[in-house]
């Protein structure tokens, strides 16, 4: 499956954004999706994932802030953020891949296709 990451761009400290990773070729009926994200100059980590049940996880620090679902069609994820910080400015990737198994979800290995990248930057 092919991805596409959008919804990236400059907000300030406090607000929301919501990023897309749109499936495109074919649906995300049984994949698990994740997003990601790199911070300049840090590693690529994990933000949460969304099994093809449904099932979601999260980063911990993240939870309550970030909310991950999809729409109805499986052919979109989303990634709602609110209170926004200046520490969330990255780059997000979204990554598909089928029959993920619940422990590795958070595992970016686990993952074989990748969306291009959405730059989010948050203003003090």
């Amino acid at each position: 499956v092919q991805l596409q990451a959008s919804g990236g761009g400059l907000v300030q400290a406090g607000n929301s954004l919501r990023l897309s990773c749109a499936a495109s070729g074919r649906t995300f009926s049984r994949y698990s999706v994740a997003w990601f994200r790199q911070a300049p100059g840090k590693e690529r980590l994990f933000v949460a994932a969304i099994k093809w049940s449904g099932h979601t996880v999260y980063e911990d620090s993240l939870k309550g802030r970030f909310t991950i679902s999809r729409d109805s069609a499986k052919t979109t994820v989303y990634l709602q953020m609110n209170s926004l910080k200046p520490e969330d400015t990255a780059v997000y990737y979204c990554a598909a891949s089928p029959s993920v198994i619940h422990s590795n979800l958070g595992s970016q290995t686990a993952y074989h296709s990748w969306g291009q990248g959405t730059l989010v930057t948050v203003s003090s």
